[in-house]
């Protein structure tokens, strides 16, 4: 969720975890059973996707049997419901761009309550590629600037294919294309303790918003967040102090 402290966000996405690691675990499985399907097969040698789900899945503490499970389930070596990956756009208070990525069993299920959210706070779900064409995958990178400095970071993330480092207040973001991240990952994860490292869907421009248009859309942004179903939520959205 796009706001004026990445740090705030990640913080709060971890206290999040902590509380509910059965629907993490879930989301988790989800994605781990996409990438097999999707992102080249089971072996994650050969997938970069399923590599970073299940790097993902490890640093929210998920058993292996169960990471081992999402990955026979979706190759076929075990039964399991059909999976959909399915986006949703709209826009929230104010017109700001809301982007929805979710994974599920049950498409009536899960676009009736991403609908039931967006109306619920004043937003509206749109048609495919409403707002989408206002993002581009990017991977990203948060670390902690007391682990370095500006002028270390940049010589060894540049030489790893970063397109861009910046001061987020207390970290430092370094920003890459989705074919340069397990490569950039690698050469970070040598020399600095990561505090997030994800490919997100990042918006070209953003818009400001306060006041109500503030409070309505970090809740609608909160609630579909909150969504069994519901994997990432990205806007446009900066929300000022």
């Amino acid at each position: 969720m796009s706001g004026h402290s990445k740090w705030s966000t990640i913080k709060r996405k971890k206290g999040a975890a902590d509380q509910q690691k059965g629907k993490i675990f879930t989301r988790c499985a989800h994605e781990i059973g996409t990438a097999v399907r999707e992102g080249g097969g089971p072996d994650p040698a050969g997938n970069p996707r399923l590599r970073l789900a299940i790097d993902k899945a490890k640093t929210q503490n998920m058993p292996n049997d169960n990471i081992d499970r999402a990955i026979k389930r979706a190759s076929g070596e075990l039964k399991g419901d059909e999976q959909f990956e399915i986006k949703y756009e709209g826009y929230g208070p104010g017109g700001v761009a809301v982007l929805v990525e979710s994974i599920t069993d049950n498409k009536n299920r899960t676009v009736s309550e991403v609908r039931h959210c967006f109306s619920r706070h004043g937003g509206t779900l749109g048609e495919n590629g409403c707002v989408s064409w206002m993002f581009s995958q990017k991977g990203l990178f948060f670390i902690d600037k007391s682990r370095s400095s500006e002028e270390s970071l940049m010589e060894l993330a540049l030489e790893h294919g970063a397109e861009d480092i910046s001061d987020d207040g207390e970290l430092w973001e370094v920003k890459c294309s989705p074919q340069d991240f397990i490569g950039l990952q690698n050469a970070l994860e040598n020399k600095f303790q990561l505090e997030l490292a994800e490919i997100q869907m990042v918006p070209s421009n953003k818009i400001p918003v306060s006041g109500t248009d503030a409070e309505k859309t970090a809740k609608l942004l909160q609630h579909l967040e909150d969504l069994e179903d519901v994997m990432n939520v990205y806007t446009n959205a900066d929300f000022e102090e």
